[in-house]
């Protein structure tokens, strides 16, 4: 397992290893003394997983405090570009992003600390994406920020969002409370 920084602090990527044989492949996606000795949260209290059509945007979704959390994302079957947003008021990149793409046979997953808004751009059917989050799902504190209010391109002309997502603000009217 593989830690990199990223242009933007606290957000890294994980480069897995994967074991391969005659049966298939072993992927381990999760060492805690890896993540602690790196200074990483590492007490996961829930996961999820989405699976989406190809052109669905998610997001840009985060937890307000002070249910805020970290997620481990990661792609188990298809493509996606995942995007993360900044949007800590104090920090040097805040309303910068960074965008990686996640397949399921990359064995890359995208660390995002709390402060850091998170969506993606679905790039073929069926694709499977799994959270690991430090925190517990709270429908009150539960946010985000209207994915073409930055400067990211989609990429989409007709891009599939749920009724929820096309519904939160634009990043520079977000009053942040990071």
């Amino acid at each position: 397992m593989k830690i990199h920084t990223t242009k933007l602090q606290g957000v890294f990527t994980v480069e897995n290893d994967n074991f391969r044989d005659e049966r298939g492949s072993f992927v381990k996606i999760f060492h805690e003394d890896t993540f602690k000795d790196r200074g990483l949260e590492h007490d996961f209290k829930e996961s999820f997983y989405s699976v989406s059509k190809k052109d669905v945007i998610r997001g840009m979704h985060f937890h307000l405090p002070p249910k805020d959390h970290t997620k481990l994302v990661y792609v188990t079957r298809g493509s996606l570009i995942d995007v993360v947003l900044d949007i800590r008021k104090n920090s040097k990149t805040y309303g910068e992003y960074l965008a990686t793409k996640l397949t399921s046979d990359n064995n890359t997953m995208v660390y995002i600390p709390k402060g850091f808004a998170h969506g993606f751009l679905s790039l073929e059917d069926n694709t499977c994406m799994i959270y690991l989050q430090t925190g517990v799902y709270s429908k009150e504190h539960d946010s985000g920020i209207h994915v073409e209010s930055f400067e990211f391109d989609w990429g989409v002309k007709d891009p599939i969002l749920s009724q929820r997502d096309t519904t939160f603000p634009a990043l520079k009217d977000f009053k942040s409370p990071f």
